[in-house]
């Protein structure tokens, strides 16, 4: 997975990141240490509304202090991006509005389907499996970005 080119990728490089898995029904969400080394999946959020959803979201941000957001961005296998990559850059503004906060966006090509290979490697039920694929999704593509992120910033102390 890629870092995807975004305007506003200026996360800081200190403090909680949710990376968030958008989906029409569910939402995966994922939390970053404050280093933005390791991150930990956390909900497997089902939308319930703009109310409950904005309500779920501002308590989330205020509980991790979370200081930006990491989107997946759903693109197909050229990189072309998708009807469901429109819903996300949609996603992802909406959130920044209500909370204040920056996002970035991250490639989630194989997310879920790593989700899902490592929840069957750990021979979890189908209903298990289920019950965590988003937020586990949400913590893969958190995790990419985390270690993108790592590697351009140690290719730029290199080149000095």
């Amino acid at each position: 997975m890629q870092p995807i080119a975004t305007d506003n990728s200026n996360l800081p490089a200190r403090g909680r990141l949710l990376g968030i898995d958008y989906g029409t029904k569910r939402v995966g969400v994922a939390v970053s240490d404050v280093f933005q080394e390791i991150s930990s999946p956390l909900y497997n959020y089902e939308r319930r509304g703009q109310l409950n959803d904005e309500a779920f979201f501002l308590k989330v941000v205020e509980e991790y202090e979370t200081i930006g957001f990491v989107i997946g961005l759903p693109v197909h296998m050229s990189g072309d991006e998708s009807q469901k990559s429109k819903e996300a850059r949609r996603y992802a503004k909406w959130l920044t509005k209500l909370t204040g906060l920056p996002h970035a966006f991250q490639d989630e090509r194989y997310s879920s389907v790593q989700a899902e290979a490592k929840m069957f490697d750990a021979q979890l039920s189908k209903k298990q499996r289920h019950a965590r694929i988003d937020k586990l999704a949400a913590q893969i593509l958190l995790q990419a970005f985390i270690e993108a992120r790592a590697a351009e910033a140690a290719k730029q102390g290199t080149d000095d």
